[in-house]
């Protein structure tokens, strides 16, 4: 489960590295604009489907990529946002 999480981070990562001409996580990861923009719209889509509770699986898989995206477009590191989970434990 983790491995897939992993997977598309590295993905993020090896795409801002080496981009791929017409690529979808190209295009998020150069237009922080853009970036915004999806991860707003995919987690209102996202509380949409758990109101009508319809396609929420569908949903909640936009917003985890698009918030990989956003974060690596952004140069927040996975690790710090974990380093930080992690020193809220109680």
């Amino acid at each position: 489960m983790l491995n897939t999480l992993e997977n598309l981070f590295n993905l993020a990562r090896e795409r801002k590295k080496n981009p791929v001409e017409g690529s979808y996580t190209n295009k998020l990861l150069s237009n922080k604009s853009l970036s915004k923009e999806k991860i707003l719209e995919e987690i209102n889509e996202l509380i949409e489907a758990v109101d009508n509770n319809s396609n929420k699986i569908h949903e909640a898989a936009d917003v985890f990529y698009h918030l990989i995206m956003y974060l690596e477009a952004n140069d927040i590191k996975v690790e710090d946002v974990m380093s930080e989970l992690n020193k809220r434990k109680k």
